[in-house]
């Protein structure tokens, strides 16, 4: 394993210095990115799993495809609720990273957030592995819908063209992640030679197995808790994410 800073002006000098001298940088992200955005993340000591809920399920189950089909009004209270967070506002994070790839050192962001918050920075090459809060279709007629009209409905919610249910465009836990996205983040990840992982603990498959088609000549981690990857990599950055991407 590569050094380990604990100090996020640090990581931030050490991760410009790694970008700068990449040609092709793609970022890796999940629910840790968005945490300084007021949005939880699952698995930390404040996350999603761990948090109580009058529900008699657990946040897995509600967030399942079983779920959906039986019992959605305790799907769509919950979705509604603790998935949807239309007052997010991206931070520094979000914001450095689209300004790489203006810059031309940014190819590509692949994320297993929903939140839209990295298009709503400003970055256009997004592949979202599980979908998007802000799309949601009509499962019968394939209308579309946003999430401020999702947001607005109760109950199921229903189509106004056919009364279908709308189903957001988020992949479910036993639901698929989509094909092409798959092969999206493959090519990217395998041409990058730089990595970032940040904001991701690397255990929910099969998108955290898409790093090891990483085949660059420089890894980095940025993450408040250690994970498993951390000893392949060049440096890990132990510190809040939005702060070392201050620069």
């Amino acid at each position: 394993m590569g050094k380990t800073i604990t100090d996020p002006r640090l990581a931030a000098q050490e991760l410009k210095k790694l970008t700068d001298a990449s040609a092709h940088t793609v970022f890796f992200g999940g629910a840790g990115v968005s945490t300084a955005s007021g949005i939880p993340d699952f698995r930390s000591e404040n996350g999603l799993y761990n948090q109580h809920f009058s529900s008699k399920y657990s946040p897995e189950e509600l967030l399942s495809h079983h779920l959906w089909k039986q019992d959605p009004e305790a799907f769509y209270d919950f979705y509604r609720k603790m998935m949807c967070a239309p007052d997010a506002k991206p931070n520094q994070a979000h914001i450095k990273l689209a300004q790489l790839e203006r810059e031309g050192k940014l190819d590509a962001i692949v994320t297993q957030n929903i939140d839209g918050l990295h298009q709503a920075a400003g970055s256009k090459n997004v592949i979202e592995l599980h979908g998007s809060t802000h799309r949601n279709h009509c499962v019968d007629c394939g209308a579309a819908y946003d999430e401020e009209w999702m947001l607005a409905t109760t109950g199921v919610p229903r189509c106004t063209r056919c009364g279908g249910v709308v189903k957001p465009d988020v992949v479910l836990y036993e639901e698929s992640l989509d094909e092409k996205d798959i092969e999206a983040a493959v090519v990217a990840i395998s041409h990058a030679d730089l990595l970032i992982i940040g904001g991701t603990s690397l255990v929910v498959y099969p998108a955290a197995g898409l790093v090891q088609y990483f085949r660059g000549s420089h890894l980095a981690i940025v993450n408040l808790e250690p994970i498993a990857q951390d000893c392949a990599a060049d440096v890990v950055c132990a510190c809040d994410i939005a702060k070392a991407f201050d620069w």
